[in-house]
């Protein structure tokens, strides 16, 4: 039975402890449950970040905002807003900063001498289409400044917003210069609103999926993070889902919580499901050697154990039975530079 003290449509209950602050300071009687999102505008001097983990297969990625709101507790990024000074925890949520001068920032590294394109991931660390997206409409001007300079981009969302920018994904796709990744950790719709309180909802990211692959857009769809005894016996009946609404591949990762994310998705799980929270967190541990989080490189994305490897086995399972071929790899051929702004006077 959930607990009725619950704040709904939050995954953080609380701010945590910044791990950076000496000294912080939190009023037991503050009102949680109405804090008001807000938008806070930073100016970067740069917007695409070269990826060094050994193990993410992205030369670069970009996020146009900090922070999101979709509130999912298990979010490994949490951890990236305590840099700004903020917590982990609500402020993650509630604390949106926004990079307007991002469409700026990538037209000025794709002139840079020598520069040779890569596929740069669009997200990879906050959602490039949370709802913030529907008022600042960043993401919608970078795609459109990928297309402009024939750059290609790979986007990775949880959100259907995503349909809004066909006319621009569309003739990217024309060109091989796009893909679309939907995350979706679950089909059953009453957990997707626990685990994922203000993303879209499954039925919808399947039907976005759906009309992409009409639209000649290749679809990816990452079923993650796989949590034991949440999601864990999901994974064929997504694989299914999806694969009948044209997805081309697919690709899963196993939950960690590192660092502040933990005491975040505690916090959750006790208050989401307190009968089977300490049975969820146990079955975590017995993936990552007796703890909850996992840092090294390989070893983070799969996990260890009889848990780890059923779900391994459950999902090359799904793969021979529902999957055939390989996702296209996007072009970088016709990549235009610095003659993207003679191509925009005609």
């Amino acid at each position: 039975m959930q607990n009725e003290n619950i704040i709904k449509g939050q995954g953080a209950q609380r701010n945590v402890i910044n791990r950076f602050d000496r000294f912080t300071f939190e009023p037991e009687d503050e009102d949680f449950e109405s804090v008001k999102t807000i938008f806070i505008e930073i100016f970067p001097k740069t917007i695409v970040n070269k990826v060094k983990s050994e193990d993410l297969p992205m030369e670069y990625s970009m996020n146009p905002y900090q922070g999101c709101e979709h509130g999912c507790s298990y979010c490994f990024a949490r951890p990236t807003h305590e840099y700004w000074g903020y917590s982990a925890g609500i402020d993650f949520e509630r604390k949106i900063m926004i990079k307007k001068n991002a469409p700026e920032l990538l037209e000025k590294f794709f002139k840079k001498r020598g520069y040779q394109p890569f596929p740069i991931l669009l997200s990879g660390n906050t959602d490039c289409y949370q709802p913030a997206e529907k008022q600042f409409e960043i993401t919608r001007q970078l795609l459109q400044v990928c297309l402009d300079y024939r750059h290609p981009v790979n986007v990775l969302t949880k959100n259907a917003l995503v349909l809004r920018d066909l006319d621009i994904l569309k003739p990217m796709a024309e060109q091989n210069l796009v893909s679309v990744s939907l995350s979706i950790p679950t089909i059953n719709e009453d957990l997707r609103r626990k685990m994922e309180p203000r993303t879209s909802s499954s039925k919808n990211k399947l039907k976005a999926i759906e009309i992409l692959s009409e639209n000649g857009v290749p679809t990816h769809v990452m079923v993650a993070p796989i949590v034991p005894g949440l999601n864990s016996d999901e994974p064929l009946a997504i694989l299914k889902a999806i694969s009948d609404a044209g997805a081309q591949s697919f690709g899963y990762t196993l939950v960690r919580l590192n660092d502040t994310v933990e005491p975040v998705f505690v916090r959750w799980i006790e208050n989401t499901f307190p009968d089977r929270a300490q049975k969820v967190l146990n079955l975590i541990k017995s993936m990552h050697d007796g703890k909850l989080g996992e840092k090294k490189y390989f070893d983070r994305q799969k996990g260890e154990g009889n848990i780890a490897e059923m779900i391994h086995i459950t999902f090359k399972i799904g793969r021979k039975k529902f999957f055939d071929g390989e996702f296209p790899k996007l072009s970088t051929d016709g990549f235009t530079g610095t003659k993207a702004q003679q191509l925009r006077l005609f």
